[in-house]
Parts: C-alpha cells; sequence; structure tokens
C-alpha cells in the first residue's frame, strides 16, 4: 500500500492543490470576506498599520494580524480579489506540509501522506480558499505550533521553542487567546494520561508563554493606542472601552459566557451536524474513526497520538459550548480530523478489513453519486448556461472513476474520494458563483462604473455594502442622511451615489437631483434559500439598487 501511495501522493497533492486554486480568482464573497478586505484596503490605502477601520468607524471585533498580512499583499499585487485571497491560501500550503510533519511525528509516513491527502479536497477548506476570512491563517498557525511545540517536547532545541512561540502569537493576533487552547491543550491531556507532572513545572513551557506575551506587544500596542488611548471614542456603543480588556476578555470568554458587546445563541449540537458537512468527503470516516478511538482506548492511552486527540476533544467541546457559533470555526481543526481520519483509513486496509474497506467504499460511491445528482440539480433549476454540457462531463466523470477505480483498494478509494472533489469543487468556483455574483450588487455596481469610465468621486447613501467599498475605486464616502448626500453633491462634481430604489423618495423629498446610471438586483447570496434560487420566484427575493449622478 505505501508504494502505491508514494507512487500517486505528489499527483493527489497537485490535483488538491489546483481545485483549491480555483477559488482564488473569484470574487470575494460578502459579507465577512468583503468587511475584512475593505478594511485591508483601507490599511494599504492610508499606510496606517495601527487603526483598524471598519464601517466607517473604529473596529475592534478581531486582531490584526490577517489584515497586516492581506495590506501587505494589496501593497505588492494591487487591490483586488487574488491579492486578498492569495496570502490565505499560501498559509494553507503551509498548513499541509505541517500537517504531514506533525502526523509523520506521531504516526508514520503512510498516516502523513493520508492526513495530507484528506485534508486537501475536505469541503469547507476548499470553501475557506474561496470565502476567506481568517481560518486559514490560524488553521496553519496552530497546526504549525503544536508540531514544533512537540519537537521542544522531544528534542528541547531552543529554536523549535522560537518558532512554537512566535506561530503561537501570531495565532493569537488571529483569533485571540483561545487559539492558545487548541495549541497546548493536546499536550496538558497527554501528560495527565501518562501522569508526565514534570512537564508542569518545566521551565520550557512556561519561557514559551513569555515569549508569546513578548511576540504579541505589536497587537497590544495598536489596541492601546487606538482604543485604550482614547476612551472618548464611541466603540459597541458606549466610551471608555479598553482594546487590550476586549482582545484578553470580550471577545473570547465575553462571547463564550455571552456577556460581550457580540452575542449568540448556541447550540450544544451544532458542530457535530456542521462536521458532518463541513468535512465531507471524509466526515463518515472521520467519524468512524472517533469511534473507534474510544472502543480502543486502553491500547492508545498512553500513545502520543493523544496530544492531537487532546487538542481537537477540547477545542471541540469548547466550540460546542459556547454560545457564539458559526460553521468555520470548526476549520481549525481539519489538521486534526485528517489525522485521525487518516490513521484509521491507514489501519483498515493494512489490517485488511473486507468489511470495513467495503462499507467505506460504498459510502465515498454514495457521496460522489450525491454530488453529481446535486450538481445536475443546481444546473436545471437554475438555468445555468452550458447546463447540459456541465451534466455530460459530471456524468462522464463519474462513469469513469466507477470503472478505472471500482474495486474496494486503497488506492481507488482514494481516487474515488477525490473525484467527489474534482466535479464539485470546479462546478461551484467556475459555474454556481460566477452566476450568482451579478447578485451581489455592489460588486456588480463598482464594476460597471469601471467599465463605464466613471472616475468621479464615490459614496454609498444608507444602503452600505462591503463589496462597493472594496472593489469601487478609491474609498467610498458614508452617507447617513440627505443631508450629507447634499454636502457630498456641493463638494464633488457628478458624484455618484450607490443606494437602494426605496431611498430615492428621500432625496426626492430633500430636493435633491439625479439621474440614473443603472439598476442592480442584490441578494445575500452567502445565505441562499430555495425562493431565490428559483428562477420562477427569484424576484420576489432580490432588492433594486441603483447608481445614482447627482446633478448640481
Amino acid at each position: 500500500m505505501q508504494i502505491t501511495l508514494r507512487r500517486y501522493f505528489p499527483l493527489l497533492v497537485i490535483i488538491g492543490v489546483l481545485l483549491n486554486a480555483t477559488g482564488l480568482f473569484n470574487a470575494v464573497l460578502e459579507p465577512d470576506g468583503t468587511l475584512y478586505a475593505a478594511i485591508s484596503k483601507h490599511m494599504a490605502l492610508s499606510n496606517d498599520w495601527i487603526n483598524l477601520i471598519g464601517d466607517d468607524h473604529d473596529w475592534l471585533d478581531k486582531p490584526h494580524f490577517p489584515f497586516w498580512i492581506t495590506a501587505l499583499s494589496f501593497k505588492i499585487f494591487g487591490i483586488n480579489s487574488f491579492a486578498y485571497k492569495f496570502p490565505a491560501f499560501i498559509f494553507w500550503l503551509v498548513g499541509l506540509r505541517f500537517t504531514y510533519l506533525l502526523a509523520k511525528q506521531l504516526y508514520n509516513e503512510a498516516v502523513a501522506m493520508v492526513s495530507v491527502l484528506i485534508y486537501v479536497i475536505a469541503l469547507h477548506a476548499v470553501l475557506a480558499n474561496f470565502d476567506v476570512r481568517a481560518e486559514p491563517y490560524l488553521t496553519t498557525l496552530t497546526i504549525g505550533s503544536i508540531y514544533y511545540m512537540y519537537r521542544v517536547y522531544r528534542n528541547k532545541k531552543p529554536a523549535h521553542l522560537l518558532l512554537a512561540a512566535l506561530l503561537a502569537a501570531c495565532a493569537v493576533m488571529t483569533k485571540g487567546i483561545f487559539a492558545l487552547l487548541t495549541i497546548s491543550g493536546g499536550f496538558v491531556v497527554y501528560w495527565i494520561i501518562n501522569r508526565e507532572w514534570k512537564e508542569f513545572i518545566n521551565y520550557r513551557w512556561y519561557l514559551m508563554v513569555i515569549l508569546v506575551l513578548v511576540f504579541i506587544t505589536p497587537e497590544l500596542y495598536c489596541l492601546y493606542a487606538q482604543f485604550d488611548a482614547h476612551p472618548e471614542k464611541l466603540v459597541f456603543g458606549t466610551t471608555n472601552v479598553s482594546g487590550i480588556k476586549f482582545f484578553f476578555w470580550d471577545s473570547q470568554f465575553g462571547r463564550f459566557f455571552n456577556t460581550g458587546p457580540i452575542q449568540g445563541s448556541g447550540d450544544i449540537s451544532f458542530f457535530l451536524h456542521t462536521t458532518l458537512w463541513a468535512f465531507l468527503p471524509w466526515s463518515v470516516i472521520l467519524y468512524t474513526g472517533i469511534v473507534r478511538l474510544f472502543t480502543k482506548h486502553n491500547r492508545l492511552a498512553k500513545k502520543a497520538q493523544w496530544i492531537i486527540f487532546g487538542s481537537a476533544a477540547l477545542t471541540f467541546l469548547l466550540f460546542s459550548l459556547s454560545k457564539f457559533q458559526l460553521p468555520h470555526y470548526i476549520i481549525i481543526l481539519f489538521p486534526h480530523f485528517s489525522i485521525i481520519a487518516a490513521d484509521y483509513l491507514v489501519k483498515v486496509f493494512e489490517n485488511n478489513a473486507p468489511r470495513a474497506q467495503k462499507a467505506i467504499s460504498i459510502t465515498q460511491t454514495v457521496l460522489l453519486i450525491i454530488a453529481a445528482a446535486l450538481i445536475s440539480f443546481l444546473a436545471i433549476f437554475l438555468q445555468m448556461p452550458y447546463k447540459w454540457l456541465i451534466i455530460l462531463l459530471v456524468l462522464i466523470a463519474i462513469a469513469a472513476t466507477l470503472i478505472l477505480f471500482g474495486k474496494s483498494i486503497f488506492i481507488n478509494t482514494i481516487f474515488r474520494s477525490f473525484a467527489f472533489g474534482i466535479i464539485l469543487y470546479p462546478f461551484l468556483n467556475f459555474c454556481l458563483y460566477p452566476y450568482l455574483f451579478k447578485y451581489q450588487s455592489g460588486l456588480a455596481a463598482a464594476n460597471w462604473l469601471k467599465e463605464n469610465n466613471y472616475k468621479a468621486p464615490y459614496a454609498m447613501y444608507m444602503d452600505f455594502m462591503h463589496s462597493f467599498e472594496f472593489y469601487a475605486n478609491g474609498e467610498p464616502d458614508w452617507l447617513y442622511n440627505a443631508s450629507d448626500v447634499k454636502a457630498f453633491a456641493v463638494a464633488n462634481k457628478s458624484a455618484v451615489i450607490y443606494t437602494g430604489v426605496e431611498r430615492l423618495e428621500s432625496l426626492n423629498n430633500a430636493g435633491i437631483k439625479f439621474n440614473i446610471l443603472h439598476e442592480f438586483d442584490y441578494f445575500r447570496i452567502s445565505m441562499l434559500t430555495g425562493e431565490f434560487l428559483n428562477p420562477a420566484t427569484r424576484s420576489n427575493t432580490t432588492k433594486k439598487m441603483v447608481l445614482l449622478q447627482l446633478l448640481q
């Protein structure tokens, strides 16, 4: 098995990387992606690397690290979709390498290679490279820090301690201090199980904590300069807001206990069913591997693999108990899930378990057929261009997969699972989302202005779309009432504003004259509904947006 795996491993990794790269040149998806892109755009244009400005005010929701990286990318590649997504993609690639290295340390080369093959085509990992947020950065920084911590634990090299602390600090500056639970929690579990009490007084780990605190000082300085030094600023509807307190408490513990300014309503089973679809096509294998883990606990109790199990379990429990839950949070555990699933998959075929092999083969085939049926349904239901060609290509791909890789042997199972991604991910990134992006009206309006060579100053009136803010040239003004529009028109000859059709009455009542340049349909395509997808009822769900040229 291992010889065959080595032979096909480079090819499969290249295929997986290319599948993820299909999302690099698509537009940035609203709302979160375009908000983060707009914040980074302001940073790049203003050369202000300290203050985060989002939604036209001081912004305190997330730390700085991803915005620094993205703004630097804008400086190099210009302000565009590719420049926003590319650095996250590079981080994700590095995360594949760390996953391989850690799995090889904890298991063996076969598990390491399969871990990478699982991670490289996991559904939500691919979606995260299309709809980029903080997770590609956070996941790589977390698994990288775990890897170097393990190297410190085994060989105690100072360089590894420095790298573990640096990556952990960057993870904290990406999402907050709870990242340290994922990084260190598995080691704590493992040391307790093995009664390695001396590790709790090992000076290296206290030195690592000190180094993390040192490395996050840029973040603390920025928070102090933007918020703590300016108690008069209005943040979350109040003044005297400490950015440092928010960073250490409200953004993490406040969300967990639902006492902070950003609140939600949690469901303890949320990530159980989220993982079921997010980790496709491997989720059934993952859950089976976890069941096997608990049924074989006596044999595994002393093994270092508990570093991965413990980290995943503690983080998953934290997410499940939290009152603030979003599906993309689970991506941070995809390297862990990949290693756990790979260990199970390799053991099934190495130990020659025919019943389990057949069950896995049938499961992956069923998922492949479901993906093909879903693509065919959407192509017809949405009346997509070239729908019959899409369906034909999907059917050819499935027939070839079942003919060439029909037997229940290891490499065939891998190829059949990759076929799931080969038919689904190009469809999403080349067909479905390009078809839907015309309803992301901020993007459509900004592109229309560029195509028609409008150089006038731009603004948004009451309807504020981050996609327009990001894709429009310069930085559009935010206008909150008719008086703002009047002042903007006086200050800027032939100014253009983006707003909703229902706002036109207020402009007319204020005596503001304008020409309608173009109309656009808007729908939040990150939250698709059946009524919107149905062409017959779509018009009932969309909102009319317009570009107006103000007349003096």
